[in-house]
């Protein structure tokens, strides 16, 4: 088994996620069968209980496990399934030494960080890497690590000497790091500085770890003589020095490792010359120019309460461009905060008020995410309110379909006081309740998780047209109130139709206007299993209902393969712009670009 660490140092927010899922993807390109683990610093056992303003989205797994969002990055990139174990944190660690602890597994020893702490990090590592995540038999050939944090962070330290240490255990030939830092250009004088990066690597060393290959983020590509003077004195070879520049969208990543010849370094220092073949990158270097060269915009009102960090809604971002640049569409984002469609704002705010309904009206289609709290629910049900009545594409996800059904029951059933018990426990009509199984006292690990199978009821929907006329589907949840299944018929018989529902046939799964261009509310979470080639279904009918090309979509097609095949091969785009202008918006995550009530954020 061979292993590649990244590190980052001078400043976090490098793209260390995005540089480990390129290697990656170069290393899939050579031939080699390869996982990865994510290790984040922090006391949380997993990140569940985090909020996305301080850690970004939740990406959820199969297993039901609540992890970091680089896992997310390294699904879709490789497009492999990982485990709630290939997400390493200090409190797992910890509770796991605690628990053998407890069970007298040390024998009386005094339990102390180090060896105890820092040999339980490395044989998770060991016991993790050694299992396949690409659906084959038997194991991997390459780990990728990703320690999370910068260098020097007092709570990396642990896993800084578990690593050295792990590096002697492995052996030479078997373990190559890779260290991520920053070469600033100072406006003033136009020159880059090496100085950040040679501190970043004197701490490093001094940490036990000694980088074989650097990876230099910078806005242009670094000088030669910058090269140099790295080498010298960090101590690595000049070929083993890589620039990450800037570049329009992030799947030209692997291309400039490529281009850099990163794999041969990676290999000569993994004694892996000649058992390997030239990377085939053919459909990454398609997907990156067709990616540069779409002009065709669509629109598309996020109305969340998470809208100012992107961050926090990732997935979804991601799942939206596979499908849009499936149709051969630009995607313009209009993020819109749910509280701003509310009455209150109307009065404390009224020009954020007119901002968010002018993005809402001129939208082409309209998606309501996930989230906890009552915050802004109000603006998420008006939202839904509006696409119902004026006949706009509308796709609800976890809670979006769940206001789309109080909405429903108010203002078609006339029941004003429709609500969920979530945020009004006493509503005489409670539309959503709390399920019977979940805990009302911990919040870790509590809510209905991972994936679960959803039953098509009607044959005849778009939900499962778009599926290919499956019977059943595998999707990931994560939710812990439900559409009430006593006000069902009511809801049905006033036109709703609940069109997936769970084994049971008690847990409703997905709900549709039939007589509507497009409306689709969801309880699971279709955006963690898009791929870039491979969009989600109901994220591409979202698209194709907006562009006014879903009967072209779903006609007469037999399969999800041939959905996308029908208008595009599916190649993915990171660049979002405003429409009617060229010019981008501040860049976020990821190359992303995006506009919030037609201001840069």
């Amino acid at each position: 088994m061979k292993y590649v660490l990244v590190t980052g140092g001078v400043v976090s927010g490098l793209g260390k996620g995005v540089t480990a899922s390129s290697i990656g993807v170069l290393l899939k390109a050579c031939g080699l069968r390869v996982t990865c683990i994510k290790i984040d610093p922090y006391l949380n056992t997993d990140a569940g209980t985090m909020s996305p303003f301080e850690h970004g989205e939740v990406f959820v797994l199969d297993d039901g496990g609540e992890v970091d969002l680089d896992l997310g990055n390294y699904e879709r990139f490789m497009d492999i399934k990982l485990t709630r174990d290939n997400n390493i944190t200090t409190g797992k660690i910890y509770q796991s030494v605690i628990d053998k602890e407890r069970k007298g597994d040390y024998l009386g020893k005094t339990v102390q960080v180090v060896p105890h702490i820092t040999d339980e990090i490395q044989d998770w590592i060991e016991r993790v890497a050694m299992i396949p995540v690409d659906g084959k038999e038997g194991p991997v050939d390459v780990c990728v690590i990703e320690l999370g944090g910068t260098i020097g962070d007092i709570e990396s330290m642990p896993f800084i000497e578990a690593l050295g240490q792990f590096s002697y255990r492995v052996g030479p030939g078997n373990f190559c790091l890779i260290h991520v830092s920053l070469v600033p250009v100072l406006n003033v004088v136009g020159e880059q500085k090496t100085k950040p990066t040679q501190h970043s690597v004197r701490g490093l060393r001094g940490q036990g770890l000694t980088p074989n290959i650097l990876a230099c983020r910078s806005t242009v590509a670094l000088d030669d003589n910058v090269k140099g003077k790295l080498s010298q004195f960090c101590h690595v070879p000049e070929q083993n020095i890589i620039t990450l520049y800037d570049v329009p969208n992030i799947w030209h990543i692997p291309l400039l490792l490529r281009d850099q010849k990163a794999h041969e370094a990676i290999f000569k220092v993994l004694n892996l010359q000649g058992t390997t073949k030239e990377p085939l990158l053919k459909e990454w270097t398609s997907r990156a120019e067709i990616c540069d060269g779409l002009h065709e915009p669509v629109r598309i009102a996020m109305v969340g309460k998470y809208t100012g960090l992107s961050d926090a809604y990732l997935s979804i971002l991601k799942a939206l461009l596979h499908a849009s640049v499936d149709l051969r569409k630009k995607l313009v984002i209009d993020w819109i905060p749910a509280c701003d469609l509310e009455d209150a704002t109307e009065k404390e705010n009224p020009d954020a008020y007119k901002a968010a309904w002018k993005l809402l009206k001129g939208a082409d289609g309209i998606l309501v995410p996930g989230g906890f709290g009552n915050r802004g629910v109000q603006g998420k049900i008006l939202a839904a309110k509006y696409a119902r009545e004026h006949r706009i594409p509308y796709l609800g996800i976890c809670l979006g379909m769940q206001v789309a059904v109080i909405e429903f029951a108010r203002s078609v059933l006339n029941l004003r006081d429709a609500n969920s018990t979530e945020f009004d426990p006493n509503t005489k009509n409670p539309c959503v309740i709390f399920m019977p199984e979940g805990s009302k006292t911990h919040m870790g690990g509590t809510m209905r998780l991972g994936s679960r199978r959803t039953y098509f009821q009607i044959k005849d929907c778009k939900s499962a047209k778009l599926y290919g006329n499956r019977t059943f589907i595998d999707e990931r949840h994560r939710h812990r109130y439900e559409v009430n299944p006593d006000m069902i018929a009511r809801l049905e018989n006033a036109g709703l139709s609940f069109t997936g529902k769970d084994e049971t046939s008690q847990r409703m799964e997905i709900v549709e206007l039939p007589n509507h261009p497009y409306f689709i509310g969801v309880q699971f979470h279709p955006e963690y299993k898009s791929r870039p080639g491979k969009p989600s279904p109901l994220f591409l009918g979202l698209i194709a209902a907006a562009c006014g090309q879903l009967d072209t979509l779903i006609q007469g097609s037999g399969s999800q393969g041939n959905l996308s095949a029908k208008l595009g091969n599916g190649i993915a785009m990171e660049k979002v712009y405003q429409k009617g202008t060229t010019k981008p918006a501040k860049v976020l995550s990821d190359g992303l670009y995006s506009y919030c009530n037609g201001v840069q954020v």
